[in-house]
């Protein structure tokens, strides 16, 4: 979870992107469900919306940071004093600060895309490579090993004798990277860019002026990432507030149904893991041996996956203005019709592909990262899901932007 919020324990970092797509995801919703009128037309109430939504995101860094502190994450608050922990939530606030200033910059045109995808793709690819070919040596008890699945490859054929057992060792051992899990994330790297070229194009032209025609593009992932990335905002708070929960009442029932944590050991040592509870079973299992052990956590994660993912996916489209009566209204601003069909017959024509899209699209995004996570895939298969799809968004800015100055790429768009 940390990897994709692009959090690291006991850093600035702590709290990574969540504070900023916590409130995104909140105000959004707000917006959608008209409890907050925005007309995203105008620039004043965009620019007003937005400074709301910053303004947010730091008020739930604040909140954030003082339940760290208060829940004792670095220590027993009278033994730290009041000095050092208002210090540790102004040095998170002031983190926070700098992570919504460089995602500002960004969106005002100082590079390409949002800073959460970028945060989230930087995270995920320095742990994929670091697991792959890090030089990190560790002393597992058969002797010394390399971190990274790559060098501990060479490194096991290099040092033992039985070649065919080295090899064996460097596929499936265990605690620490293997070239499986290495190969199953190149799969899925594989597998989700296969998908993203899954669309249907609506033919349509204009009503103004004869002959000019184009399409109107509804890919199988309509909603792109978004609804892992809620699906993962949504799971982030649940665990922080379980765990919150959990150090000041350990012994309540209520608490322990909500979740049980455990402090892990050895070279993940100080980290919390869930053990039980509402927690446990909406995280993903950690093994295939896990699994067989007990089926009804893997059969309940499944199920909560798939189901968050296509109701977020589908709630997005009516909140973001991207359903089909808004996508009709869009064509008609621009005079556009469907080919073959009248003007007001457009959004009956959008229904029957928008919201499948929307659904299914998010099912399937739910299933990739499952799947990628039962294989054991590097930085888990929510993470490498939200890598592929944001690398590929960059991929699709630089190659439209080839195509507007005459470079070579334009022909794949």
């Amino acid at each position: 979870m940390r990897v994709i919020l692009a959090s690291n324990r006991g850093t600035l970092m702590e709290l990574g992107i969540s504070p900023i797509v916590t409130s995104g995801m909140v105000m959004q919703l707000l917006a959608g469900s008209k409890i907050i009128d925005v007309d995203q037309s105008n620039k004043e109430e965009q620019a007003l919306f937005n400074g709301a939504q910053k303004l947010f995101g730091m008020l739930i860094t604040i909140g954030q940071g003082t339940a760290y502190v208060l829940s004792g994450m670095y220590g027993d608050v009278s033994d730290l004093g009041l000095g050092n922990a208002a210090l540790i939530v102004l040095q998170l606030l002031v983190a926070g600060v700098l992570v919504i200033i460089l995602d500002e910059f960004l969106q005002k045109g100082y590079g390409l895309g949002s800073g959460i995808s970028l945060f989230i793709t930087t995270n995920i690819c320095e742990t994929i490579v670091w697991k792959a070919f890090s030089p990190t040596t560790i002393n597992t008890g058969r002797g010394t090993e390399f971190e990274g699945a790559v060098i501990a490859l060479f490194h096991l054929l290099v040092t033992r004798t039985d070649k065919v057992r080295a090899l064996k060792e460097a596929f499936y051992r265990q605690n620490l990277p293997n070239l499986t899990n290495l190969m199953a994330t190149v799969l899925v790297f594989v597998i989700v860019i296969y998908f993203q070229g899954f669309r249907v194009d609506l033919p349509v032209k204009s009503e103004r002026q004869r002959g000019q025609q184009g399409s109107y593009p509804i890919k199988l992932f309509y909603t792109s990432n978004i609804p892992i990335i809620l699906q993962t905002a949504l799971v982030s708070n649940l665990y922080f507030l379980s765990q919150l929960l959990y150090r000041r009442y350990p012994g309540n029932i209520l608490i322990q149904m909500f979740g049980t944590w455990r402090e892990t050991e050895g070279r993940y040592a100080g980290q919390s893991v869930p053990i039980g509870g509402l927690a446990y079973y909406v995280s993903p299992p950690s093994s295939l041996a896990e699994i067989a052990v007990d089926p009804f956590h893997a059969v309940f994660y499944v199920s909560f996956v798939l189901t968050t993912c296509a109701l977020f996916s589908k709630t997005w489209i009516e909140v973001s203005g991207s359903a089909p009566r808004d996508v009709a209204k869009q064509l008609r601003d621009q005079q556009m019709v469907i080919k073959g069909y009248r003007s007001n017959s457009t959004r009956k024509q959008l229904n029957r592909y928008i919201p499948t899209a929307a659904a299914f699209g998010g099912l399937c995004i739910g299933l990739l990262s499952v799947v990628a996570d039962f294989m054991g895939a590097i930085g888990s298969g929510t993470g490498i899901l939200l890598a592929v799809t944001n690398i590929y968004q960059y991929f699709e800015y630089f190659a439209k932007e080839q195509a507007d100055y005459g470079g070579g790429l334009g022909f794949l768009f």
